[in-house]
């Protein structure tokens, strides 16, 4: 019989089989009898006909993904299944069309019953504001998702952003005025003077300035637009016992310039990448710089 063998086939092969591994397996079985057995195994929900590339595959069913879509036809089931696969990073419509070769009216009214059923929910990423990508309805979308504790409803929350920038700096800088203070050998004030982002990350939640809950690759988050903007140094020491990079851990120190910036790099064109482009009537001039206009207004 061939219906084993499908199976069999399929179970060897979780990805999926396209017609030619069956013409492989099955030589002895012509086009017309494997149309019927693969026909007779999908309709009795055996197997899933999906799309890879250019080619149809065939899968064996997911027994759990078919008992959480009880009720629901098979069509339902094959995009819930889809859906599924892509986990908490969700799925565009357009690849789930693609998937499942199903055109486009078909796919939007499967999903609207999916989703009036809760087995599935659309979430708005910040990578495209007009799109959504669809996961499972009990899934936490992911941060590359939402955006994480920066985002609120696809917006940028820059005065949350600069409000932490501002506390984890005066942070760092009461740890080197009280390394200071101690009055200790300029090494051990030096060495005194660094605290690692677990330090900070406690001190920011303990002042309870953030509604979301922060975590301690949110706060190097805005340690390293410290570092970036020059105001803070790390370095990396050994963490015997720790499980962070092998051992090593990063710490973390407010800095002071020696001399303050020449007036030309205070200025946006001391830093611009782009200055010798610039032209006054050119596509980079300096009556329409964004960034000169700010730096004037301030």
């Amino acid at each position: 019989m061939a219906y084993p063998i499908i199976l069999e086939l399929c179970q060897r092969c979780p990805k999926g089989v396209t017609d030619a591994d069956l013409v492989s397996d099955m030589p002895d079985c012509d086009a017309q009898q494997r149309v019927q057995v693969v026909n007779r195994l999908l309709s009795t929900g055996r197997i899933d006909l999906l799309k890879s590339g250019n080619q149809l595959i065939y899968r064996l069913k997911d027994k759990e993904a078919a008992s959480q879509v009880k009720g629901a036809d098979q069509q339902e089931k094959v995009i819930y299944q889809i859906i599924k696969e892509a986990g908490n990073k969700g799925i565009w419509i357009r690849d789930i069309r693609y998937k499942s070769n199903l055109v486009l009216t078909q796919v939007n009214k499967i999903l609207k019953n999916l989703e009036s059923k809760k087995f599935i929910k659309a979430v708005k990423s910040v990578a495209a504001s007009r799109k959504k990508v669809y996961m499972l309805y009990n899934l936490e979308p992911d941060r590359t998702v939402t955006g994480g504790a920066w985002y609120s409803d696809q917006d940028f929350e820059s005065e949350f952003v600069e409000v932490l920038n501002q506390q984890c700096f005066k942070y760092l800088q009461q740890k080197a005025d009280s390394a200071c203070e101690a009055q200790t050998d300029p090494i051990v004030q030096h060495n005194s003077s660094f605290c690692s982002s677990q330090e900070v990350w406690k001190f920011i939640s303990e002042l309870g300035i953030s509604k979301v809950q922060l975590s301690v690759e949110d706060i190097e988050t805005i340690l390293n637009t410290l570092i970036y903007d020059g105001k803070v140094e790390s370095i990396i020491v050994a963490n015997p016992g720790g499980s962070e990079d092998s051992g090593q851990k990063k710490l973390y120190k407010s800095v002071k310039p020696m001399i303050k910036p020449t007036g030309l790099m205070r200025m946006p064109c001391g830093a611009c990448p782009v200055l010798d482009e610039c032209h006054e009537g050119g596509q980079i001039s300096p009556s329409s710089c964004v960034y000169m206009k700010e730096w004037l207004d301030y």
